[in-house]
């Protein structure tokens, strides 16, 4: 890696002694970058932008929480009512929340459609999968502290669910709790995690992107570089796109943040804990939804802990379920079709995840779980067999070409 050419002199004089700048210089401005990405590749440094909103706000609203169970939804309700700007500070940390998913899983569809997943690039898929699981579990965590009717019933249920586990079952329930209830201890433990989380994502972003570095974008053809005519440079190029993706973002956001602010939340939330009172219908984060589904759709225990799990770590082995030689649905006509299915089973899954168990419901979210497994199991290995793919192009910049004649 040759040094860079840096005009200021401080920048020289640091650079020379800890080559800080040549790193950043090198990874972002002079970085060669598929001449064809498209505006699906925005919501990556999309969810980098909502992680650091996350992040930025959280630490300023721990300095106003009260992490006690006789006080930590009065702490909030301070928060909103007292502290500077505090209902602004919570109410992107809430929506941020929320955008930070949606661009989460944007990304992962979008990988899944052009076989991002794919050598190299296997390791850089499951990073990805890494950081959508800590997302997870700290989303969960925070959600239990505003210390409501839903934050408490939520995490008395999803707790509960480790108690399945044959044999160890019930001392990881306890040990998650700090005791034998969902208690003080609890909202201490999640405090602390919730807290520490976001860095630990933090550094797994760090990572994915070393990857990512290391074995190059992927792009809408699917196809690897072959050489400098088929990049351009990071920057100024896609610095500019990303920015008015950062644009259009903060648009959307910052309508639902001071026009709809509990857009996404549950209305029991606002209700103060109560372990004597149940809830007539517990229902967690929108983003937990198809795999709540998942979980509720198998009549055991076991059973639908097993597959609410399974329906995560199956992706795992997505680079190796998916068998054709073909990357980019773009090339592959069957596959589209049976890509925008899956999506749409996906939904199913989240409107029925929302849902009671009762009635249709109840075989809706069995039949839509079913597919769900049917097809990244056997659908996908099936079609890189049978499917017949269009030619492929050339180069990345013949493509470019292509599209432009």
């Amino acid at each position: 890696m040759s040094a860079p050419a840096f005009d200021n002199k401080i920048i020289k004089w640091i650079d020379e002694r800890i080559p800080l700048f040549t790193v950043l210089e090198h990874s972002t401005s002079s970085y060669p970058t598929p001449k064809n990405l498209n505006y699906w590749w925005n919501f990556g440094s999309l969810a980098l932008f909502a992680l650091v909103i996350m992040i930025m706000t959280g630490i300023v609203l721990a300095m106003n929480y009260t992490g006690h169970t006789s006080m930590a939804f009065d702490s909030v309700e301070r928060i909103m009512r007292d502290v500077n700007y505090g209902w602004l500070l919570r109410y992107l940390h809430m929506n941020g929340a929320s955008f930070f998913f949606i661009c989460v899983y944007i990304h992962i569809f979008r990988g899944m459609y052009y076989g991002s997943y794919k050598a190299p690039r296997e390791i850089l898929w499951w990073i990805g999968l890494l950081i959508y699981l800590a997302m997870m579990a700290t989303a969960f965590m925070g959600y239990v502290l505003p210390w409501g009717q839903m934050s408490f019933w939520g995490a008395t249920v999803i707790t509960n669910l480790f108690s399945a586990v044959p044999v160890v079952g019930d001392f990881i329930v306890t040990w998650l709790w700090g005791g034998f209830a969902v208690d003080n201890p609890t909202l201490n433990r999640f405090f602390s995690l919730h807290y520490l989380l976001p860095f630990v994502i933090f550094a797994l972003v760090f990572l994915h992107l070393v990857a990512l570095h290391t074995s190059k974008s992927s792009n809408p053809s699917g196809i690897e570089i072959k050489g400098p005519q088929d990049t351009i440079p990071f920057h100024p190029y896609y610095t500019i796109k990303d920015l008015f993706g950062v644009g259009v973002f903060m648009v959307v956001f910052l309508g639902f943040v001071f026009f709809a602010p509990n857009f996404f939340g549950e209305p029991d939330n606002y209700i103060p804990a109560n372990p004597m009172v149940t809830p007539p219908h517990i229902v967690p984060e929108w983003y937990y939804l198809p795999f709540y589904a998942i979980l509720r759709a198998i009549p055991d225990k076991l059973g639908g802990v097993i597959a609410m799990f399974g329906a995560i770590l199956v992706l795992f082995a997505l680079p190796w379920l998916d068998s054709s030689k073909v990357k980019s649905g773009r090339f592959r006509p069957v596959f589209k079709w049976f890509f925008w299915l899956f999506l749409a089973d996906c939904v199913v899954l989240g409107w029925i995840g929302g849902k009671p168990a009762e009635g249709n419901y109840i075989p809706i979210g069995q039949a839509a779980t079913a597919w769900y497994f049917f097809h990244l199991l056997v659908v996908l290995p099936l079609l890189g067999r049978l499917e017949k793919p269009l030619a492929l192009p050339a180069s990345i910049s013949a493509s470019v070409l292509k599209e432009k004649a």
